[in-house]
């Protein structure tokens, strides 16, 4: 017998739109195909460590940007979480610190992800803090598993009819 193609996918959250729609796609494979659901949110400690040894930052700078930061992803994975609940999914969730693709890969493999789920949109998205391309690259080149980047107009609208 041939083995289910997603079984185990695992989400990059960063608080966009479009990881928030990564996340409904999610959730809309899990309620259709019954794959288990993982959401992952990296505090970007790499860039903030350059920025530090740039002199960009000061070290006190440097701490309140990361605890900020980690503030942050803590509430979207409680969102996350909120958005798996209301369709009755379970949402694995984790904040991790590091370099955000390596971070990624990282939880991917320890959570045996058969899938990456990012999120993306189309060239007339005003969304800024979209995954930047060295991200999505060092992903898509370095991944052990398939990377669905996730553009679905629809999303939204067939999240909230499942």
């Amino acid at each position: 017998m041939i083995k289910p193609l997603f079984q185990n996918v695992l989400v990059m959250v960063n608080g966009t739109d479009a990881s928030i729609n990564a996340v409904r796609y999610a959730v809309l494979m899990a309620k259709l195909y019954r794959v288990r659901v993982n959401a992952v949110y990296v505090v970007d400690t790499a860039t903030i460590k350059q920025l530090t040894l740039n002199r960009i930052f000061i070290e006190e700078e440097s701490r309140e940007y990361e605890q900020s930061l980690e503030e942050n992803g803590k509430r979207y994975l409680a969102f996350v979480d909120e958005l798996g609940k209301a369709k009755g999914v379970k949402i694995e969730t984790e904040l991790r610190k590091g370099a955000i693709w390596s971070e990624v890969i990282a939880c991917a493999d320890e959570r045996k992800a058969d899938t990456i789920l990012v999120g993306g949109s189309d060239r007339e998205s005003t969304d800024q803090k979209e995954v930047g391309s060295t991200t999505l690259k060092s992903i898509l080149l370095n991944s052990r598993c398939s990377v669905l980047v996730v553009k679905e107009r629809m999303v939204e609208q067939l999240y909230k009819l499942a």
